[in-house]
């Protein structure tokens, strides 16, 4: 085989293989509750519990589509969405009830924990009356609790 048989050949058999690199990670379900720890200007150090719960009616193969949910320390809550294409993830939610409320905006990428959890970072606006407030966290999946063994019994 010549030089320029041997190049053909590289050329054709890298351009297979490129698509397969770069396609998106599809099928993957963040649904779950997270412990976030973050940072902000306004409050610094924080924790907050995230809930995602993927929608899957207005979900795709590409996009999937989350009903989030925040429960701040002070019991406050928040309620919004988030979207995910493979391992990104973008969300939204209110900061108020009032008619023309404020939404926090935040964008992240997933990592895999362990063989069934996942963890994300986060990095977030929110805007207010004095220019805005930033910060960062990163969530870690709890584990989801386990189902009594067969033939046992819980107490009431």
């Amino acid at each position: 085989m010549n030089v320029k048989s041997c190049l053909t050949t590289l050329v054709l058999l890298s351009s297979f293989s490129l698509p397969v690199l770069a396609a998106p990670v599809t099928g993957l379900d963040y649904s779950g509750e997270y412990l976030c720890k973050g940072n902000n200007i306004t409050v610094g150090d924080y924790e907050v519990t995230i809930y995602l719960k993927k929608n899957r009616r207005n979900s795709t193969n590409q996009v999937s589509v989350y009903d989030l949910a925040t429960h701040t320390e002070n019991k406050q809550s928040y309620t919004g969405q988030a979207i995910t294409r493979g391992k990104q993830l973008a969300m939204t939610f209110k900061l108020s009830d009032a008619k023309y409320a404020e939404f926090s905006t935040g964008m992240g990428q997933f990592t895999k924990v362990g063989k069934a959890g996942w963890t994300f970072k986060n990095d977030y606006y929110e805007p207010d009356d004095t220019g805005g407030n930033y910060g960062h966290e990163t969530c870690t999946m709890k584990a989801p609790l386990a189902a009594p063994a067969a033939g046992t019994t819980t107490k009431r």
